[in-house]
């Protein structure tokens, strides 16, 4: 089963592997992500260089509307936008950068910090209990670990497509991954705060490539609510750019 069968152009319904971790009846927001990138991606045109994801509402497990437009176009550089709707709600609002491809001299970059370990670490921990997300991705840690504070280096691989009856592309396997550097390196215990992201940004100064990819994640938290994620993506090739994600952060009720 993949995490999105098709019901029409745009529209699709979202299985348990899109199943998020605060709440089963809300969607992580790795598939919307990567699921907002599949429908920029129909149209042909220049390479991605950031998707930028505005999560207004939680995003329920169940139908969804997937909208998209040209904002700003240009040979060179081009704007695009996305909106998710539910229940006729809009609940997610991105918008998309694509700059053309030309010959640069390229910069030194960040090596692949380690290869992907053997399977079996994380096995067992809240990222393979009870939601459909930590499921549907294969973890590899190769730093921290899910069921410890601090930052963290982790690969993953999505375990199922993202739509059915097509086959997923490396952006679309980055996307769906980029938006766990909160989860893996949580500051706070998962048990007793929340530290829900309100968006994601996703920048790449390359095409990512494979179906491996890489977070090299860190997560601060102020002194007022609120906490930002910071993660350096990688394929297996080396660094592609990075994400970040801003955290609403608060106690976890006990009544």
């Amino acid at each position: 089963m993949a995490m999105y069968v098709p019901l029409g152009p745009g529209c699709y319904r979202a299985t348990e592997h899109t199943q998020g971790p605060w709440d089963p009846r809300q969607q992580h927001m790795g598939p919307v992500t990567a699921l907002i990138a599949h429908e920029l991606d129909r149209a042909p045109g220049l390479p991605p260089a950031k998707l930028a994801v505005e999560i207004l509402a939680p995003v329920p497990v169940g139908d969804l509307e997937v909208r998209t437009e040209i904002i700003r176009d240009g040979r060179r550089v081009r704007c695009e936008g996305a909106t998710v709707t539910a229940g006729g709600r809009e609940v997610v609002r991105a918008t998309a950068w694509r700059i053309r491809e030309d010959a640069t001299p390229a910069t030194g970059v960040s090596p692949v910090p380690a290869p992907v370990p053997p399977p079996g670490q994380g096995d067992g921990s809240w990222l393979s209990r009870g939601f459909g997300y930590g499921r549907a991705v294969d973890w590899r840690f190769v730093k921290g670990g899910p069921d410890e504070t601090g930052p963290a280096l982790v690969w993953g691989r999505c375990r199922v497509p993202l739509v059915e009856g097509e086959e997923i592309t490396p952006l679309e396997r980055l996307a769906v991954f980029a938006d766990s550097g909160n989860g893996v390196s949580g500051a706070l215990d998962f048990e007793t705060h929340l530290f829900v992201n309100v968006d994601l940004t996703i920048s790449l100064f390359r095409a990512p490539a494979g179906e491996w990819f890489c977070l090299d994640a860190s997560t601060t938290i102020g002194p007022s609510g609120r906490g930002l994620t910071r993660s350096t993506l990688f394929d297996e090739d080396g660094e592609v750019g990075a994400a970040s994600q801003t955290l609403f952060v608060a106690p976890r009720s006990t009544g």
